[in-house]
C-alpha cells in the first residue's frame, strides 16, 4: 500500500483551528496504519520519548483531542504522528481522511515517563512494543543521546502481520545512512521484529521471547540484569501489565521521572478505540 501524499512547495496557510498545525506528509503503511508530519510550534521543546494531545473538531464542534506519542525525535524541524485506523472510531475515523495543507489540533504540552530522565544508567537499553507502540521509540532511536548513554539498543516489536512492522523495519533501516547518527548507530542497534498472526522469520510475543530466552540467544546478548539492563514499554494495557511481570521478574524495577529506576511503561498509549 504505501500511499505517500506530501506538500510539494511550503506556503503559508491559514490556521482556523485553536493551537493549529498544517499537516505537510501523510503516508498509509496498511489499511489500518498511517504516520503524518505536520509543522512544529517554534515555541515547543520536547524530550524524546513524551507525548503530546492531538485532534481535530468533533461533530459538535468541540476538540477531540488524544494522546499521540511524537515519533519524530527532538531535533527535527517539523512533528510525526504514527496512528491506528478505527473505522468508528471518534477520532481517528476522520483523522485517517487527512491530507497535506489540512489542520490539526496539537497543544504544545508535551508530558511523558519513556525519557532518558527516568532510567537509571546502563550499559543496554530495550524499547519493547506492539503495534503503534512504536512510535516513541522512533523518537528515540534517531536521538543520539540514546547512543550516548547506552552501548547497545534493542528494539523488539511485535505485530500480527508483517506489513505492520513496515513503519518500524524502514525506520530502522533508514538510520544506517542517517548523515546525524548513523555512526553512532552502527554496530550499537539491534532490531528484533516478530508476528504473533502471519508466518514470518521471527514469530512470537514479546513476553514469550524474553521469558524463554529465545531473543537473548538469537541475538547473543546474556540474560536481562538489573545492573547492566533498563527497558522502556508502550503497547496495549494488557501488554504494558505483562511485561512489567517478565521486567519484575529479572529484578528490574519501575521508575518515573522522579524517580529513575530500571524500567518505566508509557501509561498513555493511544488504544484500539480511538
Amino acid at each position: 500500500m504505501n500511499e505517500l501524499t506530501q506538500v510539494t512547495q511550503a506556503q503559508p496557510v491559514p490556521k482556523h483551528l485553536p493551537d493549529a498545525q498544517i499537516v505537510t506528509q501523510v503516508k498509509h503503511w496498511t489499511d489500518r496504519l498511517f504516520s503524518f508530519r505536520v509543522t512544529r510550534p517554534q515555541s515547543l521543546r520536547f524530550r524524546s520519548g513524551e507525548f503530546v494531545m492531538i485532534g481535530l473538531l468533533g461533530d459538535n464542534g468541540k476538540p477531540l483531542l488524544r494522546a499521540y506519542s511524537i515519533a519524530s525525535p527532538n531535533w527535527d524541524e517539523e512533528l510525526e504522528f504514527y496512528s491506528i485506523k478505527v473505522p468508528d472510531g471518534p477520532l481517528t475515523s476522520k483523522l485517517q481522511h487527512i491530507m497535506p495543507d489540512d489542520e490539526i489540533i496539537l497543544r504544545p504540552k508535551p508530558v511523558g515517563t519513556l525519557v532518558h530522565d527516568a532510567l537509571l544508567p546502563g550499559k543496554r537499553v530495550w524499547f519493547l512494543a506492539t503495534g503503534t507502540g512504536i512510535a516513541p521509540f522512533a523518537s528515540l532511536m534517531r536521538d543520539p543521546e540514546t547512543y550516548e548513554k547506552f552501548d547497545q539498543v534493542i528494539m523488539m516489536h511485535t505485530c500480527r502481520e508483517k506489513a505492520e512492522l513496515e513503519y518500524g523495519r524502514s525506520l530502522v533501516e533508514g538510520l544506517r545512512d542517517d548523515p546525524l547518527i548513523g555512526d553512532m548507530v552502527a554496530g550499537k542497534l539491534l532490531y528484533y521484529p516478530t508476528t504473533t498472526r502471519e508466518k514470518s522469520a521471527r514469530m512470537g510475543r514479546i513476553t514469550d521471547n524474553l521469558t524463554s530466552g529465545k531473543v537473548f540467544a538469537d541475538l547473543g546478548l546474556p540474560p536481562m540484569d538489573a545492573a547492566q539492563d533498563r527497558a522502556m514499554v508502550c503497547g496495549s494495557m494488557a501488554f504494558n501489565l505483562d511485561v512489567k511481570a517478565v521486567l519484575e521478574g529479572f529484578g528490574l524495577r519501575e521508575g518515573a521521572n522522579s524517580d529513575p529506576r530500571e524500567y518505566v511503561v508509557e501509561k498513555a498509549f493511544v488504544g484500539d478505540g480511538i
